[in-house]
Order: structure tokens, then C-alpha cells, then sequence
């Protein structure tokens, strides 16, 4: 989680919502990356998508055996990338109580009707991302 935070830090740097990923299979990381909504004029560009494209473009579109480390508890759009992914693991940091699809509003991930389940643990490092994240939209307000 250490790595997805500093992911974060640099979107923060580049005035982005603070979100980082990393995503690690068979113990090495395969992509790494954080939110980039603004600079590439795509409100897809979220750390989970972009970790999961890079991953893909490397390993395929499956990712079986993978485990996603994001700072902020995914939102529908990106559980839904990670559930048609296939990623097994995810670990998150700080919940996201507007918009968070892992238990927060939703449970996405866990849904017994889907056809894959994503195994979750959630709140790694929770003081440490929803600081940034604090930080960051304190900043934006003032």
C-alpha cells in the first residue's frame, strides 16, 4: 500500500484527485499509476483502470492471481474493471462513504449473483490515504 500512497502523492502534485494504485502478480509489481482524469480529458482515467490496462496490455485481459492495492475504496466503474478482469485480491485504504462500491454504498465486489467474486480487505493504511485525501480537497477549498 505503501507504493499506491505514493502514487497518490503524485496526483495530488498534479493537482488530481489523490488516488493510487498498484497492482502486483506472482509477487513483482505490474503496473503502478495514479489518477489522471484531468490530464488525459478522460473521466475514466481512475488509478484502478489504468493499473488494470497496463497490467492487461502485459499479462492479458484476465488477471487471475492478481492483487490490486488502490488508496481509496473503489467506485462502480472500477469494480466493475476488476471483477471483468478477474483480479482475485483487492486491498484498499481509506473508505469512500459518496461513493464507495466495496460496502460503503454498494458491495460490488462481493456479490454472490456476479459470476466472479473479488476476495477484500479494506482500511490498509486508512489514516495515512484519507489524510491525502483530506489534505488535498482542504486545499482545493481554500
Amino acid at each position: 500500500m505503501a507504493e499506491a500512497l505514493a502514487e497518490a502523492q503524485k496526483a495530488s502534485a498534479e493537482l488530481e484527485v489523490p488516488v493510487g494504485a498498484v497492482l502486483v502478480f506472482d509477487d513483482q509489481i505490474i503496473a503502478r499509476t495514479h489518477n489522471r482524469p484531468r490530464a488525459m480529458n478522460d473521466p475514466t482515467a481512475h488509478a484502478e483502470m489504468l493499473a488494470i490496462r497496463e497490467a492487461a496490455s502485459k499479462l492479458g485481459q484476465r488477471l487471475p492471481g492478481a492483487t490490486l492495492y488502490v488508496t481509496l475504496e473503489p467506485c462502480v466503474m472500477c469494480i466493475g474493471a476488476i471483477v471483468n478482469a478477474r483480479i482475485a485480491h483487492l486491498r484498499y485504504g481509506a473508505r469512500d462513504e459518496k461513493a464507495g462500491a466495496l460496502g460503503s454504498v454498494y458491495d460490488i465486489g462481493r456479490d454472490g449473483r456476479l459470476n466472479h467474486r473479488v476476495e477484500v480487505r479494506g482500511g490498509i493504511m486508512a489514516e495515512e490515504c484519507g489524510r491525502l485525501l483530506q489534505e488535498f480537497f482542504r486545499n482545493k477549498r481554500s
